[in-house]
């Protein structure tokens, strides 16, 4: 795996996936239900790296990827479809931030258990499409230099840490973290589109 491609990592908690963590931590059983909501993303991660990587190799015994230093080689076409994408994601959130509000889900989280922490953490990665797209680049990028699933450890090991740095937070600071977590929490909730265009503008700049 390219070394560019471990900062998508960051891309992949940039939204309602931090600001999940975030409200986990402000819980009672804050180490718990993190720690099940980190199993989680790690599971999700794996799956959904292993699957682009499974469908991008099937691709590549039909039409080569390619070199990866060559732009005009079929796996870097895709990269640029998927970029692309997220350009359209980025644009989206703009036209509609004067309505932009987290999802209803989240509030549900206050009363989470290790149960529901784990459905969330995989629901998170599986179903936010900046995700779908970020896992499908790893998977074409592992893919186009012939990589295996294992490839992709670093990867998933750098987003699951990245997930956990509300609960490292809560670890090292304690009662300081408490009282932080909520305004923090507060200010991506009401900033959630400058977050997507964020995310979106750091992926593109990564892939590009």
């Amino acid at each position: 795996m390219k070394l560019q491609v471990l900062p998508l990592a960051v891309t992949m908690m940039v939204g309602p996936q931090i600001i999940s963590a975030i409200i986990l931590v402000t819980t009672g059983r804050a180490v718990r239900v993190s720690c099940a909501f980190l199993a989680g993303i790690a599971v999700a991660a794996t799956a959904g790296v292993s699957a682009a990587l499974a469908v991008f190799t099937l691709i590549g015994t039909a039409v080569p990827l390619g070199d990866p230093g060559d732009h005009g080689s079929a796996g870097w076409i895709v990269q640029g479809v998927l970029v692309l994408l997220l350009v359209a994601a980025a644009v989206r959130a703009y036209l509609r931030r004067a309505t932009s509000e987290p999802p209803a889900w989240l509030r549900t989280l206050l009363d989470a258990g290790p149960g529901r922490a784990f459905a969330t953490g995989l629901l998170v990665v599986l179903l936010m499409p900046s995700d779908v797209v970020v896992m499908l680049t790893v998977g074409a990028n592992l893919a186009q230099h012939g990589s295996g699933p294992g490839a992709a450890t670093p990867f998933v090991l750098a987003t699951v840490a990245v997930a956990a740095l509300p609960l490292l937070a809560l670890l090292l600071f304690r009662r300081r973290a408490r009282k932080a977590m909520p305004v923090v929490r507060e200010w991506l909730s009401s900033h959630s589109w400058v977050v997507t265009i964020t995310t979106c503008a750091v992926f593109v700049l990564l892939i590009i």
